[in-house]
């Protein structure tokens, strides 16, 4: 199970609508609890979409990447997964994803703008496949998204 801040999941959907009709991409900071199951994410760090079609891809910087990555961890939290957006595909990862998932054990938010509302689902990459994760969407904690 993933639990967003509703900061956070706000903040998700917003990035989605604004970046349309592009894919948007990010990287979502939090924590895991000690058997890395559950991850609770409060805070998420909104990165440029390098792929050479953004319309139907996403690609963060390597550069940008870990210099995020370093900025979580000096912040006391860690990654605790990715995010990106279907601004009309479909509300699961498409063949694009699993083929380029890289990060076993860490999840990977997708906001699907597809039908009338937005969708927000989050699988758990294994390595070989995504498992689906339930997502809750935590309307009392203060977070302090950025990004």
């Amino acid at each position: 199970m993933i639990t967003l801040s509703r900061e956070v999941y706000d903040t998700l959907v917003s990035h989605a609508r604004r970046g349309r009709p592009e894919e948007v991409c990010g990287i979502l900071a939090g924590d895991r609890d000690d058997d890395g199951g559950d991850a609770y994410v409060g805070d998420t760090f909104l990165t440029e979409n390098v792929a050479d079609d953004p319309r139907t891809r996403y690609a963060i910087d390597p550069e940008e990447q870990l210099a995020v990555m370093e900025t979580i961890e000096s912040q006391g939290t860690e990654v605790v997964g990715f995010y990106h957006s279907h601004p009309s595909g479909p509300d699961s990862p498409s063949d694009t994803d699993r083929s380029s998932a890289t990060w076993p054990g860490y999840s990977y938010v997708i906001v699907s703008l597809n039908g009338s509302n937005p969708y927000v689902g989050s699988w758990r990459w294994t390595g070989d496949r995504f498992d689906p994760e339930a997502v809750v969407v935590d309307d009392d904690s203060p977070s302090s998204a950025g990004g």
